[in-house]
């Protein structure tokens, strides 16, 4: 089982959550038990290119509006420019992303991240929606949005 499975097409989601979690130290907590991942990770371009998901998983982080049948989750988590997406851009200045979680989620282990806008900056040649899904994943896995402001951890 792995705790989180990115679906991507070359947007770099994986290796900014990889780069976080390594500057904090790994992951901290427990992902669920069982075959499929804790979480699954679906970027803008691989839902737009309608990528094959699993089957299964316990939470999904994907762009508001895909279309296609989602994997059966437990937790579904939605990310975009929608006032509609749980997870939504709010502002941008220069090259800080404001990003507004609109309503309470659930982390993979459990723990709740209330509603509250945190800044995100963007690295050079990163797209919002990538930065945001990276970031929603980071939520996910249990980084609190405090510790998401900076690019390098």
């Amino acid at each position: 089982m792995e705790c989180f499975q990115v679906l991507e097409a070359g947007e770099g989601i994986q290796e900014a959550i990889l780069r976080r979690l390594t500057a904090r130290g790994g992951l901290r907590g427990r992902c669920a038990n069982g075959n499929h991942p804790a979480l699954l990770v679906v970027s803008p371009r691989a839902a737009a290119r309608g990528v094959a998901l699993p089957r299964q998983c316990r939470t999904v982080l994907l762009p508001g509006g895909m279309g296609g049948t989602p994997p059966r989750a437990a937790s579904a988590v939605s990310y975009g420019a929608s006032p509609r997406d749980s997870l939504t851009i709010s502002s941008r200045e220069g090259n800080t992303l404001w990003a507004a979680l609109q309503r309470e989620l659930v982390t993979v282990d459990g723990q709740v991240v209330e509603r509250q806008e945190f800044p995100l900056t963007l690295e050079p040649e990163v797209g919002e929606l990538p930065a945001l899904a990276a970031a929603g994943a980071l939520l996910l896995l249990g980084v609190p949005p405090e510790e998401l402001g900076s690019a390098s951890g």
